[in-house]
């Protein structure tokens, strides 16, 4: 088998989980840098990442890297690449670029001139004149940071939050892979309840049951590197059974997802049933001020409302004084929020024991984390 140089991008973040992630698949040639993680593996691990990565946004395929201050360096360098190992004469491939604090900013001039660079390489290589394009698709971006030039090719296609379950969706939805994100950060286990009491479309409930039903979550959707000659079909089938037979049908799971409004509750409840996890999520129209359970030692995970718009801060506000008040009685539990809220701790009435810097889109937010106390070792008895 041949050995890539594979890149999985990430949110800020979270780039510390993904990598966690990437270790536990077996792949221990790990570096992590800001929005992405480097790591080395073969045809069979750009299947496996592209299944079963929770938390990147895509998986792409390291071509090469180099410097380039002119246009004639970008071209030459990227002309010298070995394209010949990946693209077959009947690519298709677009070609996509991105430049931060470079002297080559132009992203028309970028892609062009990649682009001409890949068929000047192909010409010579495959001794035609001319190519159609008319086969598989092979993306390729063009990144360019600081003058350094990382040449790739998406192995995901559409993007990896794209688990194929969410067909609609709440009108501000949690990325599937920051809820998977908010979860493996809380150190959530199966065996404890878990409550989002602001559920909206119901990405954090079903990311917590795939999770703990260790079902892969890409099992539902296709991949643009299924189609490449150089991954074998027989190889993604592989990887796909794997999957299948990984998952734990069996496992009781004690998760539940309240929001105010019954319209997007209907919702969650249909993203629950495309996800195959319907039968171990429950989840209702509540308000937040009638959360109570008898149940101990569990999370509560939610991505509540930031009150962006100042009409909607005061509103906010009140909110978060509520959450304070509830979410105290619950006095065995865990709570981690999500939000942009400057003031969330001084509203909620209680400083975060910890809190981590994530992005939800282009959103800057904290993860404001509380951790109740640990349950006596016999905890099933308790739940």
């Amino acid at each position: 088998m041949a050995k890539f140089e594979l890149i999985a991008t990430a949110a800020f973040g979270i780039e510390a989980v993904v990598a966690k992630e990437i270790r536990d698949l077996g792949y221990d040639n790990v570096t992590v840098e800001n929005g992405r993680v480097t790591f080395i593996g073969n045809e069979e691990a750009i299947c496996k990442s592209n299944l079963w990565l929770r938390c990147a946004d895509r998986v792409y395929l390291k071509i090469g890297e180099f410097e380039a201050t002119t246009f004639e360096e970008l071209f030459q360098q990227v002309k010298a690449l070995p394209w010949e190992n990946y693209l077959p004469v009947d690519a298709n491939f677009p070609v996509n670029a991105k430049s931060v604090k470079s002297q080559l900013f132009s992203l028309s001039d970028i892609q062009a001139i990649s682009k001409k660079a890949i068929v000047e390489r192909m010409k010579e290589i495959y001794l035609k004149e001319w190519f159609e394009e008319s086969g598989s698709k092979y993306p390729i971006l063009i990144s360019i940071l600081k003058d350094k030039v990382t040449v790739m090719i998406d192995t995901s296609g559409t993007g990896l939050h794209k688990r194929g379950y969410r067909e609609t969706g709440s009108e501000a939805p949690l990325k599937e892979t920051l809820a998977a994100a908010m979860i493996m950060i809380s150190r959530w286990k199966p065996d404890r309840p878990l409550i989002d009491p602001f559920c909206g479309s119901g990405t954090i409930p079903i990311e917590a049951a795939l999770i703990g039903r260790n079902i892969a979550p890409g099992l539902n959707r296709t991949f643009i590197s299924e189609e490449w000659d150089i991954v074998p079909k027989e190889m993604w089938k592989s990887v796909r059974k794997e999957a299948y037979g990984a998952i734990e049908y069996d496992r009781e799971l004690d998760i539940y997802g309240y929001d105010i409004d019954g319209r997007v509750s209907k919702i969650a409840i249909n993203n629950s049933i495309e996800a195959g996890v319907d039968d171990c999520i429950h989840i209702q129209k509540r308000p937040v001020s009638e959360l109570s359970t008898k149940k101990k030692y569990g999370y509560i995970i939610c991505n509540p409302p930031y009150g962006e718009r100042l009409s909607e801060k005061r509103e906010v506000e009140k909110l978060y004084k509520e959450m304070g008040k509830v979410f105290r009685n619950l006095d065995t539990w865990s709570y981690y929020v999500l939000t942009s809220h400057e003031k969330f701790e001084g509203c909620f009435g209680k400083k975060a024991d910890k809190n981590r810097k994530l992005y939800n889109g282009r959103i800057k937010c904290y993860y404001y984390q509380y951790f109740g106390p640990k349950p006596p070792k016999k905890s099933s008895k308790l739940i």
